[in-house]
């Protein structure tokens, strides 16, 4: 079958979506970004892994944010999974505190690409972008990971029905 022939997709609206997003848990990342554009970081549930070989994860940024134009300016990226301890981070990193606000209040080393690594996360990705894509309201950034960080037996955090839920690890 063609393109052509294909019935035309249907769209839900975006409240439906958002309702229906609402109950996908996911991680909780603080998403850190330095270079060019400046240091900024934002929270994040919209990674995923992408491929093992070479191991790619998956952001998405809202252009319109705060942080985007660091975000697209900038190939150092760092992905910090988070857990309890830093619930109070990512409220911080989601919200719109000033980016040197959001920085001041948690210890942060550089990584080898040059972006912020949260100390204490849960794990945190290192990455290179490799690619950009934009969809809609985001930017679609494919990650490279060059360096993984991990802080053995912390547990860890979920965003799941517009609240906040502790996994033990």
């Amino acid at each position: 079958m063609i393109a052509s022939e294909l019935e035309p997709l249907t769209h839900v609206s975006p409240e439906d979506f958002k309702e229906g997003m609402a109950v996908l848990s996911g991680a909780v990342n603080i998403v850190t970004t330095d270079g060019p554009g400046g240091r900024a970081g934002l929270t994040a549930s919209a990674v995923c892994s992408v491929t093992a070989e070479p191991p790619t994860l998956l952001v998405c940024v809202n252009r319109g944010s705060s942080a985007a134009p660091a975000f697209l300016q900038n190939d150092a990226i760092c992905v910090n999974t988070v857990g309890p301890d830093h619930k109070g981070l990512a409220m911080l990193f989601g919200g719109k505190t000033p980016m040197e606000d959001r920085f001041a209040t948690a210890d942060w080393t550089e990584g080898p690409s040059g972006a912020p690594v949260l100390g204490g996360s849960v794990a945190s990705f290192d990455c290179k972008v490799t690619s950009r894509n934009v969809v809609g309201s985001h930017e679609v950034l494919f990650c490279e990971i060059i360096d993984i960080t991990r802080t053995q037996g912390t547990p860890g955090l979920v965003y799941f029905a517009r609240q906040f839920h502790e996994l033990q690890a």
